[in-house]
């Protein structure tokens, strides 16, 4: 059976059906005794308690803190950060403490913790609320980090994520929240690390995540009138990277177009890793299209000129078709 479920609503399953079966689960975080900053944790603390859904303090470090200490202790903590550039204030728990305790301690410890966070611009929340700062974790050992751009895989990787015995960086895009789709009841999770076609093409691999998953689709529309065949590929994972997929749709391609919202750090590693699996295969300019190196602002008008939009897709599009 099939159901439409939003973005949020998706989340929301996850989290109660991943706390049905399994004890452990824990869900943590500012404003969850009031279904969340975004409406993700819903009647959560109604139904489960609030010895498992604990409300916190606006205290970032702190909860993030006790978290990694109840992953080590044997529970699986759902941390919700209300806005992920509030994340800044707990990166030493998650960098210094989370990602390395199994290695420092040689295994003898597992920290299965999932940090959740709304990310993105579009809303108007100006600098200090609007960033994508998921680039920062890629380089951080043992911290994996996911990014789905729909719903039925947000409630699947959830669940996977929740399931992993590493931590696990959740990131979602605040304006995906009343996006809607068909969700089959019976759908598995979905392995973190695999990428997912969405669109087959011959001409350029268009390649996002998030968000800007719907406005690359956008683009390859637009360009297909114009004869122009595009492979869109969503990575959902950034790390671990399915490159294979990636290598494989370029090499046939020649040609690799990668959006992200942020200021280009996650295009910056994904494109390394494809130009040196793919070296002389490539027909065209390898095109990064991500936000502009400013802070978000407030206005509307301003925004858009920051964070790229579908122009600026099909700017980059035309620009590796031309290197021929």
């Amino acid at each position: 059976m099939s159901r439409a479920l939003t973005y949020r609503d998706a989340l929301y399953e996850a989290l109660s059906e991943e706390m049905e079966r399994d004890a452990g689960v824990v869900f943590i975080g500012e404003d969850v005794s009031r279904g969340g900053a975004f409406g993700v944790a819903g009647d959560l603390r109604q139904r489960f308690g609030e010895e498992r859904v604990i409300q916190t303090p606006i205290s970032e470090n702190s909860f993030v803190g006790v978290a990694v200490g109840a992953a080590m202790t044997g529970l699986r903590p759902v941390v919700e950060i209300m806005f992920m550039d509030f994340i800044t204030l707990a990166m030493d728990q998650l960098v210094n403490h989370a990602a390395k305790m199994h290695y420092m301690y040689a295994g003898q410890y597992r920290v299965p913790l999932v940090v959740r966070t709304p990310a993105g611009a579009g809303r108007g929340y100006g600098a200090s609320h609007s960033q994508s700062l998921e680039s920062w974790f890629l380089h951080v050992p043992g911290l994996k980090v996911v990014a789905p751009s729909a719903p039925g895989d947000a409630k699947a990787l959830l669940k996977s994520a929740i399931r992993d015995d590493n931590p696990v960086l959740f990131v979602e895009n605040k304006l995906l929240y009343p996006k809607q789709e068909l969700i089959d009841d019976d759908a598995p999770p979905v392995p973190l690390g695999q990428a997912r076609l969405r669109r087959s093409g011959d001409d350029l691999t268009l390649a996002s995540y998030g968000r800007m998953l719907d406005l690359a689709l956008e683009a390859a529309d637009v360009l297909a009138a114009e004869a122009v065949s595009c492979e869109v590929i969503d990575l959902r994972t950034l790390k671990p990277l399915d490159v294979a997929t990636l290598a494989e749709s370029v090499a046939r391609t020649g040609r690799l177009v990668f959006v992200e919202e942020g200021t280009g750090g996650v295009g910056a590693e994904v494109c390394a890793q494809v130009v040196e699996r793919c070296p002389r295969l490539l027909r065209g300019r390898v095109v990064r299209v991500a936000a502009r190196d400013v802070p978000i602002p407030s206005s509307a008008p301003l925004e858009q000129r920051v964070v790229p939009q579908v122009a600026d897709i099909l700017s980059g599009c035309l620009d590796s078709l031309r290197n021929d």
